[in-house]
């Protein structure tokens, strides 16, 4: 049940925000297309399709942690960690489609995993389910890890 709507619509609006920002600065996956992929690689269109998806659980997650009624000290910490995921998810794309820079985004793709372990064990006392929620982003990210270095290697 959802107690604070306002609430919820924003921490659900936040990282598609964050993600909407980031798409626009990076301008998207522009020649992505033309470069050499690695294997197991989807096809553009799935890109979106799931970015938007783990952004609504990452942000239904983080509204469960907020509304947990837990220790506000515990509440903030775990928000904190979810803001620096946020953070490098955000700087992530601008790296890879907007700079170009594959390796220095596959290394900020590596902080982003951890921070987003951190983020799932600071959630995890304070609602299991919101820590749960987390799961398909971080194994998204290791897929995108394989996809990243990929794409440095073979270009």
């Amino acid at each position: 049940m959802i107690k604070k709507p306002k609430k919820f619509l924003l921490s659900l609006a936040l990282p598609l925000a964050v993600g909407g920002l980031a798409t626009l600065l990076s301008g998207g996956m522009g020649d992505f297309k033309q470069l050499q992929q690695p294997p197991l690689s989807p096809p553009g269109w799935v890109f979106p399709v799931v970015w938007s998806i783990l952004y609504l659980l990452m942000g239904y997650s983080a509204y469960r942690v907020y509304s947990s009624g837990k220790p506000q000290v515990q509440v903030n910490r775990a928000l904190k960690l979810y803001g620096v995921q946020l953070a490098l998810n955000f700087i992530w794309p601008i790296l890879f489609f907007g700079f170009d820079a594959y390796l220095l985004a596959f290394f900020v793709l590596l902080l982003l995993w951890f921070a987003i372990f951190l983020t799932m064990r600071a959630f995890a006392p304070l609602d299991e389910t919101a820590s749960d929620l987390l799961i398909p982003y971080i194994l998204w990210v290791t897929f995108a890890g394989y996809l990243n270095i990929g794409v440095y290697f073979l270009n």
